[in-house]
C-alpha cells in the first residue's frame, strides 16, 4: 500500500520538532480526517541577497501518510529559497514519495499548503516591519 520512501519518512521522520522563535509559521487541517500539520522555517539571505530556508521543522498530528508528506516536504524546502520552496506542489511531494494511494493524496496537499502559509506568514511580517 506504502511504498518503501513513505514509510522511511513515517517511520524515521526527518525535521521534527518545533524552531524556537521561527520567522514564518504555517498551520493547516483536514477537519475530515483530522490530520493537522504546522510548519516553521527559518530564513537567512544568501550571498546573492536572496532569502532562503535556513530551518525547518513541523509537528504533525496525523496518519502516517501525513507525517511522512510533513518530513518530506521540509527535506525538499530547506536550502531553497523562497522562491524555489513557493513551487513546491503536493505532486511533487507525492513524487518524491514514490506516490501515495489516492485516499491519501490530500497528505500531501496539506503539507505544501503549510509550507506556502509559513512563507506567506514571514512574508507578511517582514511587510509589517517596513
Amino acid at each position: 500500500m506504502y511504498s518503501k520512501k513513505v514509510m522511511e519518512h513515517f517511520t524515521r521522520p526527518h525535521n521534527q520538532g518545533k524552531i524556537s522563535k521561527p520567522d514564518g509559521v504555517g498551520t493547516v487541517g483536514n477537519p475530515v480526517c483530522g490530520d493537522i500539520m504546522r510548519i516553521y522555517i527559518k530564513v537567512a539571505s544568501n550571498k546573492k541577497k536572496k532569502e532562503y530556508i535556513k530551518d525547518i521543522k513541523f509537528e504533525t498530528l496525523g496518519c502516517g501518510a501525513a507525517i511522512a508528506t510533513s518530513s518530506m516536504v521540509t527535506d525538499m524546502a530547506i536550502g531553497k529559497t523562497l522562491e524555489e520552496a513557493r513551487k513546491i506542489t503536493r505532486k511533487d511531494v507525492a513524487g518524491e514519495l514514490e506516490g501515495l494511494p489516492p485516499t491519501k493524496m490530500h497528505c500531501s496537499n496539506l503539507a505544501a499548503e503549510a509550507l506556502h502559509k509559513a512563507i506567506e506568514n514571514y512574508l507578511s511580517k517582514k511587510k509589517g516591519k517596513k
